[in-house]
Formats: C-alpha cells, structure tokens, sequence
C-alpha cells in the first residue's frame, strides 16, 4: 500500500476536521428540534462514540509507533561533557596540586549496513497498515451500529403505532359487542372477549412503549444527542434491488478489500520479515563513526605541572562487527519465526475462509428478506381482505366476535412483521457490504435517499386500560 509508506502526519489531524466540519454543519442545519437522517446521526456519532475515539487513538499510537523504527535508519549524534576538580600530593620530589579539568566529547554514528534495521522499519510500515485495517473496520462497525439503532427505533414506534391502532380498533369492537348485547342481538360472551383483548392490547402497549423508551435511549447513547427523532421511510416504501445478485461476487469483492483479510494478510508480511530479520543475526553490521573531543588542564597535570593546556582531538573511522556464535540462538530463533510464519499463514486461511462464509451467509440473509417482504405484503393484503369479511360475517350474523378479533390480531401483527422485514433488509445490505468489505459512508447515503423529508407524528403514550362502567356493564357484572 503507498498511501501507508509514503503519509508522514498522522492520519487523525485531516480526517479529525473533517468530522468536526460535518458536525457543525449539521448541527446547524438540523436543530434538535427537528428530525434527524441517517447520514446526520452517523456525523454526530463519529464524533462522540467511544469504541471509534479509541480506534482512532490507536491508529495515531500506530503511526508514532511506525516512525520510531526510522531511528534505526538515520545517524546519532551525542554530547557528553564534564568538570572535574583534583587534588594531588606527591612526596618525591615534595609537592601538591590543585587542579581543575574540563572535558567535552561531540560524537555520532551513521549505519552503513544493518540489514535488520531496514526490516524493522519494514515492520513498521506494515503495522501502520495493519492499524488503517483496523481503523477501517471500526468505522464500517460503526456505521452498522448507528444502522441498526437508527432502525431499532423506528420499528419500535411502529410497533408501538400498530399496537395502538389495534387497541383502538378493538375499542371500537368492544363497543360495537356492547350494544349487540344492550339490544339483544348478542351474548355476552362477545363483550368479555373484546374486553380481554382489550386488556391484553393494553399491556402489549405499555411493553411496546418501555421497547421504544430504551430503542431511543441506546440511539442516544451512541450519537450522544438527546431528544433524537429519526426520519422514517418515504411512503410507498420502495426498497433498491440487490446488485450484483450473485454471491460468487460478492466474495470475489471480499477477498480484496475486506479488512480482516487485509489484516491476516498484512500480519503474514510482518511474519515473514522477522524471519527475514532473525537470519541477519549471522551477518555483519557496519558503522560509520566519527568523534571530536576538547580536554582543557589550565593548572596542567602531574606529569606536566607547570604549564596548562588545551588539547583537541578529532577522529572518523568504520566498524565492523561479525558474530561468530551465540549459542545456537539464532538458528533457534529463525526456527520459532518460521514456526509463526506457518500460523500467520494458517489464520491468513481460516480469515479467507470466515469471510466468505460470512459473506455468503449476509447475502443469502438479503436474499431471503426480500422473499419475505413481498409475502408479507402478500398477506397484508389478504389479512385486511379477511377483516373486512369477518365484520361483514358478523354483522350478517356468520362471523362471532372473537372471528374479528383474530382478524385484527391478524393483520395488525402482519404490519408490524412487514415494516420490520423492510428494516431488516436495509440493514442486511448493510451488512452484506461490511461482510464485503465495501461498506462506506457513500452506502449511507443511498438509505438517505429512502427516508422521508418529515418525521412521522411520535405515538401517544400509553392510556389507561378502557372500563366498563355500571351502565355499560351486561348484567353478569353489575
């Protein structure tokens, strides 16, 4: 990869503003008042959501990480110096002296051949790519997360929409058995029996309110956002067809750009030069080195008392340095990089292998949704079909009570099954996409595209179950 050997600023400051100019744009473009798509959401989770912040963090460790191993490459250079101070006595011939010294010493060294230095800069390099993978992973999580809870809470207010319009069309029914049963043309079997679904339609509505509190709590969450108010789906509902439809593609896609294949590639890379790296341990090095140093004496020294001095020296040399043996170390050290050559090869193959099944499995789940939207649209149309003649039935005297109830029951759960199948679906090609490795904010844009310009009205909250008053009751009650 170019792009990981030739960046030399860490990949956060770019991509760091850009996150931050996106943010602002959206929070001045959408207050919190209003409703939020997709694509804004993803922005304000990008810039709040921990796991990302991490990973981000971690790419910049990797890429400070990478650079220190240019060190190997490049001359170093030190200053020593120093100061002393010393007192000499000698008793022949009879004298003392006091004198003080000054020492400094500038040196460098330059590597002329150090095979193993140039592998672990190598190595480095590969970690860094290694860490973009990662980075690119966490960002198609991401988007999958911020998906699916965005999702999440639609279905919710679906669910809890559905339930509410069966509660209310229950109501209605119930109403309808009581003044049956007040003129006679009904017992009141069918009252109790409205009047148990009623119940039963009011808890489910209090456990489908307390789903979408915490649907919205987990969004929230994620995008660090409160009051947030997903877009829904544009009505009709139109869902893109998957392209390509063949499977043998899609996995040919993933055996490119998926980044965990990426990853177990790039990892066999950095196996393969440390093997290359323990072999060095039989070559020689060789150093360029060069040195300046200043001594001052200026009361001299036992050996010349009498006069100070300054002496100057300077010196430029090559080392060499052969290793003769190391107690077999080295050849068992390349022994246990070869033996880790064969595991990075070996999870290079299990990588390869997860992925396509795993992509395969993604795609024939998109698959398999797309059948089931269009039988439940299928069966929408007969359940509503089925009511209408379970009313008329009961009307006439053909049908009883609990036949409509069924009915309702029956197409209300065939809607919320429908509008949770098409999230589903737009969440399995999401998901098809990271399987393939493809998936990116582009994606998120093309599900923009579906959701509608206004938000839905939010559901009420949940009433009180209906009850009967003395008047209303049928007798058996009062």
């Amino acid at each position: 990869m170019p792009l990981a050997r030739t960046l030399r600023v860490p990949p956060s400051l770019r991509r760091k503003a850009g996150t931050l100019l996106a943010l602002l744009a959206c929070l001045g473009a959408a207050p919190l008042a209003q409703a939020q798509s997709l694509v804004e959401l993803m922005e304000r989770a990008r810039g709040y959501d921990a796991t990302w912040q991490a990973r981000q963090a971690e790419t910049d460790a990797a890429y400070s990480r990478s650079e220190q191993a240019r060190a190997g490459l490049l001359p170093s250079v030190g200053l020593q110096a120093g100061a002393t101070r010393t007192r000499t006595e000698v008793s022949q011939p009879q004298f003392t002296l006091n004198a003080s010294s000054q020492t400094a010493t500038l040196s460098a060294a330059q590597p002329l051949y150090r095979p193993a230095n140039r592998i672990t800069f190598t190595q480095g390099q590969r970690s860094f790519e290694i860490a973009l993978a990662q980075r690119d992973a966490a960002e198609q999580d991401l988007i999958v997360r911020t998906s699916q809870a965005y999702f999440d809470v639609l279905g919710a207010e679906d669910a809890l929409r559905f339930v509410q319009a069966q509660k209310e069309a229950v109501a209605q029914q119930l109403a309808f058995a009581q003044r049956n049963f007040d003129v006679g043309n009904a017992t009141i079997t069918d009252s109790r029996e409205a009047q148990a679904r009623f119940d039963l339609i009011v808890a489910q509505e209090i456990a489908a309110d307390n789903d979408l509190r915490v649907k919205r709590l987990a969004l929230e969450q994620l995008v660090g956002t409160p009051g947030v108010r997903p877009l829904p789906l544009a009505q009709p509902v139109v869902l893109p067809p998957l392209a390509p439809a063949d499977p043998q593609a899609w996995v040919e896609v993933s055996q490119g750009t998926q980044p965990q294949l990426r990853q177990a590639q790039l990892a066999l890379d950095v196996a393969r030069l440390e093997t290359r790296k323990a072999e060095t341990g039989h070559l020689p090095t060789v150093d360029l080195q060069a040195g300046y140093s200043v001594n001052n004496n200026p009361q001299g020294t036992v050996t010349a008392p009498q006069n100070g001095y300054r002496a100057k020296s300077a010196s430029v040399g090559v080392q060499m340095n052969l290793p003769l043996f190391a107690g077999f170390s080295v050849q068992n050290r390349v022994k246990e990089t070869l033996s880790l050559e064969r595991k990075a090869e070996a999870d290079l193959d299990n990588a390869r292998r997860g992925i396509e099944q795993n992509t395969r499995a993604a795609f024939y789940g998109v698959q398999s949704g797309q059948g089931q939207i269009r039988a439940l649209e299928a069966a929408e149309a007969s359940s509503q079909s089925a009511l209408d003649a379970n009313r008329l039935g009961y009307e006439v005297g053909v049908r009883i009570n609990i036949d409509v109830l069924n009915a309702q029951s029956q197409l209300y759960q065939t809607k919320r099954d429908l509008a949770l199948a098409r999230y589903n679906l737009i969440l399995g090609q999401l998901k098809l996409r990271q399987a393939a490795g493809t998936l990116s904010t582009d994606d998120l844009q093309a599900v923009n595209a579906l959701l509608a310009s206004e938000p839905a009205p939010l559901p009420a909250a949940p009433g009180p179950a209906a009850q009967l008053t003395p008047a209303q009751a049928p007798p058996a009650q009062r």
